[in-house]
């Protein structure tokens, strides 16, 4: 029987994407070979630094170019003298979309050798999955501006939520509770203050709820989600929200699990028609870029789920494992985790734990 391989286009980005992918991929290939498959991988230098010679975050026909890949694993976008919404709507965005990337999946777990900012929490309180709608809602491209520099500047942003779009990630999060141990899903909305699109999302929340009868739910305006999230984490299982307030979420989790340069992230295309896209959660961080001090565990725990995602399961586990055991060494955490390793010393460990 010939080898499993696979294909991964690499996009490492900007800033700490360049230091911290690599390591994701030595650990992605120490697994790959203990369990009998193989990754092949082809770098895409799509930048901030690439649009700063050519205008252009990545070629015309980039979409194009990634469409037979198995997987993309992408380090992080943005740089200083690149406007945010520029770097952002000139890759990741587009890939998202022109590959239906519709469901971000952000895992939030406190691992062993992590300390939760939340006194007296443990690994057992802080277990949960953040589903965040990923192509649509708030981040729509429709809208504008009139009478620009004028006192009678006008600006609107246009939240689209279809039918369909919502419909399918909720759907994707009751399937997900299904498979979890406590079956709960929670929703975050905001249908008090925002009149259409969040009564809308409830609706067709219920609606979903009634499709799975056997999913426990609950339900949660945005703001005191927030709370919620802080002051009691072990309600929650998985929790599905719109483009904006998912994204929002998908961040302060991972910050009560102990360190955004953890938290990874997938941006999955479920039904397969595209490949997905996994990222980690931190940016480019053009703070400490080129110090050799960057966190590596979220982008090798990315890797772990990718790789789960291509249905080597048994590898992405130990690859998370490593990850728990390489952590619970304070010597070889980095500095953002109290610790004083650096980036390859830090991925060094992980290795270590496989080995």
């Amino acid at each position: 029987m010939s080898e499993r391989k696979y294909r991964i286009a690499v996009i490492p980005g900007d800033g700490i994407g360049g230091e911290v992918i690599p390591v994701g991929q030595r650990t992605a290939e120490a697994v790959a070979a203990k369990h009998g498959f193989a990754i092949e991988w082809q770098d895409f230098d799509w930048s901030c630094r690439r649009y700063a010679e050519t205008g252009r975050m990545m070629p015309e026909d980039g979409i194009a170019q990634v469409k037979g890949f198995d997987a993309i694993y992408l380090g992080a976008v943005g740089w200083p003298g690149v406007p945010d919404h520029v770097s952002l709507w000139g890759l990741l965005i587009p890939l998202r979309r022109e590959l239906d990337l519709y469901a971000n999946v952000r895992p939030v777990r406190l691992l062993r050798g992590m300390t939760s900012p939340l006194a007296g929490r443990g690994p057992e309180d802080i277990d949960f999955i953040v589903v965040r709608e990923n192509v649509e809602g708030e981040y729509s491209e429709v809208g504008g501006r009139l009478y620009d520099g004028t006192d009678h500047e006008m600006v609107s942003q246009l939240s689209i939520f279809t039918r369909r779009g919502t419909d399918r990630i909720l759907d994707y999060a009751f399937e997900l509770a299904a498979k979890r141990k406590r079956k709960h899903v929670t929703s975050a909305t905001k249908s008090n203050g925002i009149v259409h699109t969040m009564p809308y999302w409830d609706e067709r929340f219920a609606a979903a709820s009634a499709r799975h009868p056997d999913i426990a739910t609950a339900q949660y305006h945005i703001d005191i989600l927030t709370a919620h999230f802080v002051q009691h984490p072990d309600w929650f299982d998985v929790v599905v929200a719109s483009n904006l307030f998912g994204d929002i979420l998908s961040d302060l989790g991972p910050a009560v699990a102990g360190s955004i340069g953890i938290a990874p992230a997938a941006n999955l295309n479920p039904t397969r028609e595209f490949p997905s896209l996994f990222e980690p959660v931190h940016g480019s961080a053009p703070d400490i870029a080129g110090q050799d001090v960057a966190n590596p565990i979220a982008a090798v725990w990315t890797a772990a789920m990718m790789l789960d995602h291509l249905g080597e399961a048994t590898a992405a586990a130990e690859l998370e494992a490593a990850i728990e055991t390489a952590l619970e060494d304070p010597a070889t955490r980095t500095r953002d985790l109290g610790g004083t390793a650096d980036t390859v010393a830090c991925g060094e460990a992980v290795l270590k734990a496989l080995a």
